[in-house]
């Protein structure tokens, strides 16, 4: 046979291009589109399930959680925009954090990120009910007397800065690549909007997935005004935190659970954002 001359460098010439195109950068505004796409993504299908399958028919909180939505778009829009972009592609650049030091092919980079910041966000979510100072700013999320999609938006500004630290220093210790940033933001978005959803699932598929996965019926527990029961079930995307660290609670979606805080009605949007400033619930 005739051999391919120069064959290996045209092979490992290929294979540079691949790489290049695959692990192309991430600038912050790509960032930004790909992840406001992937949140237009996951509203449509939570919506689109708590039609096809609801749990107890819901309206929702759509005003107050709708403000507070807004209102955190803008303040993080101009506080933060893409910052985890950025500290990905700094830490890249600087060769810090765990991914910029030790190799690995893009999709355990993408693993070891989206396992890696799930479980900082199972840790911080646990503080926010430990610890009473940011269990003020959290208590606007659990003061929904609904339980639907739309609760998955209902933050008060306050706690949502109060995170970014916490999550811009994780991103820096992982070395996550910035696409693979993006790509938790998305998977954890579509997770916390479905597991927000008036959503119920068949039964024997809700126990096979929540195994692995937070489900609806899991959260919706969370949710409940009994005080020792909101204090389990703080994943979002994997159900093995709660069950690593003893905090699950299992729930079925025949479960019927009062949602809220108790001795608390539904706050208006001002008084949501006030809320923080009142004794804690």
């Amino acid at each position: 046979m005739r051999p391919n001359p120069g064959g290996s460098r045209g092979q490992s010439s290929l294979a540079s291009r691949t790489d290049v195109t695959i692990l192309a950068p991430v600038t912050e505004g790509r960032f930004q589109v790909v992840r406001a796409a992937g949140f237009l993504f996951a509203v449509m299908l939570a919506l689109v399930l708590q039609r096809l399958q609801p749990h107890a028919r819901l309206r929702g909180s759509w005003q107050v959680n709708g403000g507070l939505w807004l209102t955190n778009v803008i303040i993080l829009g101009v506080a933060c925009g893409a910052c985890a972009c950025t500290v990905a592609r700094w830490a890249a650049h600087g060769r810090i954090g765990l991914l910029n030091t030790v190799p690995a092919p893009q999709w355990l980079s993408i693993a070891v990120t989206i396992v890696a910041l799930d479980l900082v966000s199972y840790l911080w979510h646990r503080a926010n009910h430990r610890i009473p100072f940011l269990w003020r700013f959290h208590q606007v999320h659990h003061s929904d007397p609904t339980f639907t999609a739309s609760t998955g938006v209902r933050f008060h500004p306050g706690e949502l800065l109060l995170s970014l630290p916490v999550r811009l220093t994780a991103v820096a210790v992982v070395g996550a690549p910035a696409g693979a940033v993006v790509v938790f933001e998305i998977v954890f978005g579509i997770a916390n909007l479905l597991e927000h959803g008036d959503i119920d699932l068949p039964l024997r598929f809700e126990r096979l997935l929540g195994r692995v996965f937070i489900t609806p019926a899991l959260h919706r527990r969370h949710h409940t005004k009994r005080g020792l029961e909101r204090d389990t079930n703080f994943g979002t995307i994997l159900a093995t935190w709660d069950r690593l660290f003893s905090t699950r609670s299992d729930s079925t979606s025949a479960t019927v659970i009062e949602t809220g805080l108790p001795g608390m009605d539904a706050p208006n949007l001002r008084r949501a954002f006030v809320l923080p400033l009142r004794r804690a619930a």
